[in-house]
């Protein structure tokens, strides 16, 4: 174990989590134990926007902020030491010092992987919904799919073409699904009957998508967002939402290609539970 990392300045920090480490390690006979998990889905899923711009700052700069001082965060992060402090606090510090100690030791015992471009976020994203909370999350999404007729999947761009995966891969499982990835496509009412809408956005703001979404609702046809953040319009406006909060990259203000593998992951594995839901 190297100690040396660990911030020399906070000794009582350090010492109440070490010693929490090595009593948790010696019992689970795991390096990650639960005295040292972070960023998980519930507490990133408090976060506002500011402070999921200092999460997704740390978590591809870890080997940076180890060593920053709260000023030297915020700067490069471009947000104010108060949103930094605030993200501590969602993440159940008492402070930067805390957070830091304990994101130190974080790092420290983790399983090291190799890292290459795009990795860390996704390992990060995995570690954050390993946990009942999130399990419960796509329970209720699965149980409102196995209550209807049919889904009908809704999205434009990439998020057309997930859709149409989507449709296929529930349709696979037993489940008739339809997509829609034309945004003027007609609607006629016979498609809300017995049906529910699964919505596609990454940000959650394309206007043709909440028009769509708002014709959903009008006919008291369920919605399920998937989306980047529970804050944006379309989420607000969904029955349930599922947030996968990865860090948005948009080429030439334009091309959003912001990962999709967490929704992939989620489309699966709430397929993967209607099975059982419709043979009960």
């Amino acid at each position: 174990m190297h100690y040396s990392v660990l911030l020399a300045t906070s000794p009582p920090l350090l010492a109440r989590y070490s010693l929490r480490f090595m009593l948790n390690s010696s019992i689970s006979g795991h390096c990650i134990v639960s005295g040292i998990s972070m960023f998980t889905y519930k507490e990133i899923s408090a976060l506002n926007e500011l402070e999921l711009i200092v999460y997704n700052y740390i978590i591809k700069n870890t080997d940076k902020v180890m060593y920053m001082t709260i000023r030297e965060l915020a700067d490069a992060a471009g947000v104010s030491t108060t949103t930094v402090l605030r993200f501590c606090k969602k993440m159940n510090c008492d402070g930067y010092s805390e957070f830091r100690v304990r994101f130190k030791l974080y790092l420290e015992h983790d399983d090291k992987l190799p890292v290459s471009f795009g990795i860390s976020e996704i390992i990060s994203y995995f570690k954050s919904i390993n946990n009942s909370e999130f399990d419960e999350l796509l329970d209720t999404a699965a149980a409102q799919i196995a209550a209807t007729q049919r889904i009908i999947f809704v999205g434009i761009g990439t998020s057309g073409a997930l859709g149409k995966y989507s449709a296929r891969f529930f349709s696979n499982i037993g489940k008739f699904s339809t997509y829609i990835d034309d945004p003027y496509y007609p609607i006629n009412s016979d498609m809300y009957q017995d049906a529910i809408a699964i919505i596609l956005s990454v940000s959650g703001e394309t206007e043709e998508i909440i028009r769509i979404a708002n014709q959903f609702s009008l006919h008291k046809c369920k919605i399920i967002s998937l989306t980047n953040s529970e804050n944006s319009t379309l989420a607000k406006m969904a029955d349930l939402n599922i947030s996968y909060h990865m860090p948005p990259i948009v080429l030439e203000g334009q091309y959003n290609i912001t990962t999709q593998i967490p929704v992939l992951y989620i489309i699966e594995t709430i397929g993967k539970k209607l099975p059982q839901l419709t043979h009960q």
